[in-house]
């Protein structure tokens, strides 16, 4: 049997279509055209998207006073709080329990805020394929490290449907009686009629469910945005109101009366200038002392966003160097940069099945200390690199990048909130480079790189979609499965999958 063959037997457990989060936000339906002739109109119209979910989000901020009584509850009992999700929400737990060490939010024993995600520390840089798809190995991380009867598991999934994620809260439900969280984007109705495993979980008593769907995202399935920012807004203000619970739901309304104010449109010449750089053959070094853990986790979701190469193994001479690369100059080597990043050392699966993926001695070889600039010099045959660093600390935020330099006044902000807004910004400015660059059609991320079952079936969708709409026929689901599989298997870096497909079905987009 082969690999379409495997696929289209669980196919329909991952067609998701019909949720929220997979439907393209009216407002950017052209946001590929926009991002090449008028950048501060896309930056104008990603911003209302932001606000508009925020004000979603306030409107079902309520329950945050609950979830910052248990996080109280579970830290006041000696116990621990542990973080889990997978891609996007793997990022922002992984965040969460940094800004805790960071003091950024406050906990009395950092120590005892764990968070993981699927694949392991070297997940945050590097996406680690089929991961998502497994909820025993979610079961089984959480396992291992030492979740007892007494902690607490809150767990993130954008759409509600990972089945990392959800094996996760299963299990911690199983073994302790502080019953997990989850936390998701879609409408309960919609992830019932769908998915069995959302089903079970919603009608599981023993998980809370705290539902903050806030509509479509600015780039349809790119869940990175807006999705990701709600999440991570709500665990981090539980986190920040432990001892004032009542006041967690506030917080929402102050963030966003501080986005709304923040329009980006400071960004235009930031966009246009580094998708310059990419267009002539130059590479971006992306720095930041003060905010390491929001500009590596933009940073690294470009890769399968956008089908861009991802941060190279420097053990590995044939690998081609990604565009840009996260650096911590200030860091002498590899395990200093990683322990620095992380306020901790990382954490690795070192199973037999996936250490040669995820394991410790893999984590090694990726780098973003001061060794890399040689090393990406010799790499790239001394081709031209541009330091873009986003500075700053208490009441300011600054970007400088090749001449360009703008403050950014937050003035009375919180660390925190200041994090949630370099992630509103930092994923308006990417995703506007990559659309100048032609990395997606529409608001239709056609280079998404199908690496896992959802996104296997978002593939065949688009290739659908986009064959309708230029054809007016709809071709069917299993032909355009099989046809993108043999496309994936011939697909070389960069090259979109969906793109490929559909010329591949004699469509001319």
């Amino acid at each position: 049997m082969n690999a379409a063959d495997e696929f289209l037997k669980v196919a329909t457990d991952y067609q998701l279509g019909a949720l929220d989060t997979e439907a393209q936000h009216p407002f950017t339906t052209s946001l590929s055209q926009m991002a090449k002739t008028d950048v501060g109109e896309a930056i104008k119209l990603m911003h209302q998207v932001d606000v508009m979910a925020l004000r979603e989000f306030a409107a079902k901020s309520a329950p945050l006073a609950d979830l910052a009584r248990t996080i109280a509850a579970t830290l006041a009992a000696g116990r621990r709080v542990f973080l889990c999700g997978c891609g996007a929400t793997g990022r922002l737990s992984l965040s969460i329990e940094v800004f805790c060490r960071m003091g950024v939010l406050p906990v009395a024993d950092p120590e005892r805020v764990v968070a993981f995600m699927a694949g392991g520390d070297l997940a945050l840089i590097k996406a680690i394929e089929t991961f998502e798809d497994h909820p025993e190995y979610g079961a089984r991380q959480l396992e291992e490290l030492g979740f007892e009867d007494g902690d607490l598991l809150l767990a993130t999934t954008e759409g509600g449907e990972t089945p990392f994620v959800i094996g996760a809260a299963e299990r911690a439900a199983e073994i302790s009686r502080n019953h997990p969280w989850f936390l998701y984007c879609n409408p309960d109705e919609q992830l019932i009629r769908v998915a069995a495993r959302s089903k079970r979980v919603i009608e599981n008593p023993a998980i809370h469910k705290l539902n903050l769907s806030v509509g479509a995202m600015a780039v349809s399935g790119s869940t990175r945005m807006q999705a990701s920012t709600v999440l991570m807004a709500a665990i981090g203000f539980a986190f920040m109101h432990q001892h004032d619970p009542e006041n967690a739901p506030a917080e929402v309304l102050q963030m966003l009366r501080h986005a709304a104010h923040c329009d980006g449109q400071f960004m235009v010449p930031f966009v246009e200038h580094e998708a310059a750089v990419y267009e002539r053959g130059a590479f971006v070094f992306y720095t930041s002392p003060h905010y390491g853990i929001t500009v590596v986790t933009d940073t690294t979701e470009r890769a399968p966003t956008f089908s861009l190469l991802p941060f190279e193994k420097q053990d590995d001479r044939a690998a081609q160097a990604s565009w840009c690369h996260f650096l911590m100059p200030e860091q002498p080597e590899a395990h200093a940069a990683w322990n620095a990043l992380l306020r901790r050392e990382p954490r690795t699966l070192e199973w037999p099945d996936v250490r040669h993926v995820a394991g410790a001695e893999v984590l090694a070889s990726y780098d973003f200390s001061a060794q890399l600039t040689e090393r990406r010099r010799v790499r790239t045959q001394e081709a031209e690199h541009l330091l873009f660093n986003i500075g700053g600390g208490a009441g300011e935020m600054v970007w400088e990048f090749d001449g360009l330099k703008e403050r950014i006044d937050l003035t009375g902000i919180h660390e925190f909130q200041a994090h949630l807004m370099l992630k509103m910004l930092i994923n308006m400015h990417s995703t506007l480079v990559m659309g100048r660059l032609g990395r997606y059609l529409d608001n239709l991320m056609t280079y998404v790189k199908p690496s896992n079952n959802k996104l296997i079936d978002r593939a065949v969708r688009y290739v659908r979609l986009l064959a309708q709409r230029r054809t007016g026929k709809l071709p069917g689901y299993e032909k355009v499965t099989r046809l993108l599989f043999e496309e994936r298997d011939k697909l070389q870096p960069g090259e979109p999958i969906v793109l490929k497909t559909l010329a591949a079905l004699g469509v001319v987009v």
